[in-house]
């Protein structure tokens, strides 16, 4: 069995849902190196997420960012925390639905994406900054 590992840090992105699957794969390519295995893409940041979706249309990505505005606003009321800013607990909350890592199976040196998927990296905050991502690939 192998196993690699790499911390990537993503250049700061703007407040909504962005392709970085080429920029996995160029961080770390002993994906070639695994015929059988897996690829996990995890998120050290509790204000931006991953998910896997749409890699063509970029509508689809505007349409994301729009769904979960409305569906987390800012400003609420009932939020309590808020000393980092109003997109700040609408960013926790879409970090925590969405999820902080996704796995991809590898085959024959290959992530096995679907056609039409890739992977986001998907930006909550309206300053987030740099990103960190650790990625960690293993198989024979």
């Amino acid at each position: 069995m192998k196993f690699f590992q790499q911390q990537i840090k993503l250049r700061p992105f703007s407040r909504g849902f962005h392709l970085i699957t080429r920029e996995v794969l160029a961080a770390l390519p002993q994906i070639q190196e695994i015929e059988i295995g897996q690829l996990q893409v995890f998120m050290q940041h509790t204000s931006a997420s991953l998910t896997i979706n749409e890699n063509a249309d970029p509508t689809v990505r505007q349409d994301f960012e729009s769904y979960f505005n409305i569906m987390t606003p800012e400003n609420a009321p009932y939020y309590l925390h808020d000393y980092e800013g109003a997109d700040d607990m609408p960013a926790h909350i879409k970090a925590s639905l969405l999820g902080t890592s996704v796995q991809i199976p590898v085959s024959r040196g290959k992530l096995c994406l679907g056609t039409w998927q890739g992977i986001y990296m998907c930006e909550h905050r309206n300053d987030g900054g740099n990103r960190n991502i650790m990625l960690t690939a293993w198989g024979v």
